[in-house]
């Protein structure tokens, strides 16, 4: 019943194709490098945001951004961060990266050396759709990471398929004993929100 948060996306409406879907233009941005500059603008658009929601009296306790495997594995882009925070003024405490599970395993520890420094900061971490990758559960004890959002292709069945249902309670418990929070993605109907809510889904 209240909004504890938002999340960054990008969206093109081009002048003559019309909507252009991020799953067509994302893609062709990472393999042309140019995620870079797009990621950049992005994360500095973000905490523009959360900074001016926050001289206007709109406290957003959570801003999530995505970030791109070949933005993450840049060697610049911890202080990149840094520079973005202390030009606009953003509170790091309200910011929130999300990575994906690949990009989590594909070099751990150069993973968990930039995620502490950027923790170090204040800055959150979620893994995002959570369950529909590696799902190695060995990176989730060694990760700092604060969130797990589980896919909406599991919580839109969760009333039809029992298997589906049980996925999400298991993420949810064990979430829970790994002191984790999680966000449920897609939520459309009372049923999913009373079945995750009973769950302990926050």
């Amino acid at each position: 019943g209240e909004i504890l948060g938002a999340e960054t996306l990008a969206r093109w409406e081009h002048s003559e194709k019309g909507f252009i879907s991020p799953a067509t233009f994302i893609p062709i941005a990472e393999t042309t490098g140019l995620i870079l500059p797009i990621g950049k603008w992005i994360l500095r658009t973000a905490c523009e945001h959360l900074k001016l929601w926050n001289d206007n009296g709109l406290v957003v306790n959570h801003l999530a951004v995505n970030v791109s495997p070949r933005q993450f594995r840049q060697p610049n882009f911890i202080t990149q961060v840094k520079d973005i925070i202390n030009q606009t003024g953003a509170n790091p405490n309200h910011l929130g990266l999300e990575l994906t599970e690949g990009m989590v395993i594909d070099n751990i520890s150069d993973t968990i050396k930039k995620m502490g420094a950027l923790k170090e900061m204040g800055i959150k971490f979620s893994i995002d759709d959570f369950g529909t990758g590696y799902s190695s559960l060995t990176y989730l004890k060694k990760m700092p990471l604060d969130i797990l959002k589980i896919d909406q292709s599991f919580v839109r069945d969760i009333e039809t398929d029992s298997n589906d249902a049980a996925i999400v309670d298991t993420i949810i418990s064990m979430a829970s004993h790994l002191n984790l929070k999680v966000i449920a993605e897609g939520v459309e109907t009372r049923f999913e929100l009373d079945f995750l809510k009973e769950k302990g889904c926050q």
